[in-house]
Parts: structure tokens; C-alpha cells; sequence
């Protein structure tokens, strides 16, 4: 995405950005370990569909983040 000129949100009216990390939403480790295994839990129960793109050999990291550059719609998996 081009650069973004915070002060052009403020004329919009009540726009903000955030940049947030996993931290800001797993206080604690226990937590993270709950949340995984509920989203674990809903894609083996195929509750929520998960749509993998390709799937790469360590080997072909490199056309792996290339991909990843040209936007590929979809999951890519890295295979060791």
C-alpha cells in the first residue's frame, strides 16, 4: 500500500489506523493456546474453510515470497 498522511483521516472525520500485533489481542501464553485451539478445532471439524493456494518445498522459498508479492489469492505453504 502507498504511504497514508494521518492528518488526511482527520478530515474524513473519524477515521483512525491501527497497527496492532498478536500481543494486543493473547495476554497471556495460556490464552494464545486457547484461541489456537479453537481455530484448529473449527477447521479439522470443517467449520470454517481454509483456502490453501500452493504448496512449496523448503527448497522453493524464494517463488514462495515472489507469489506472496504478486498478491496470490489464498494460503501458501511452506513444506519441510
Amino acid at each position: 500500500m502507498p504511504p497514508i498522511d494521518p492528518a488526511r483521516l482527520s478530515e474524513k472525520g473519524s477515521l483512525y489506523m491501527a497497527r496492532t500485533t498478536l500481543a494486543h489481542f493473547t495476554a497471556t501464553r495460556e490464552e494464545l493456546m486457547a484461541r489456537t485451539s479453537a481455530l484448529f478445532a473449527m477447521i479439522a471439524d470443517g467449520r470454517l474453510n481454509v483456502r490453501i493456494a500452493k504448496e512449496y518445498p523448503l527448497a522453493e522459498a524464494v517463488q514462495a515470497h515472489r507469489d506472496l508479492e504478486g498478491r496470490v489469492a489464498g494460503k501458501l505453504l511452506l513444506v519441510v
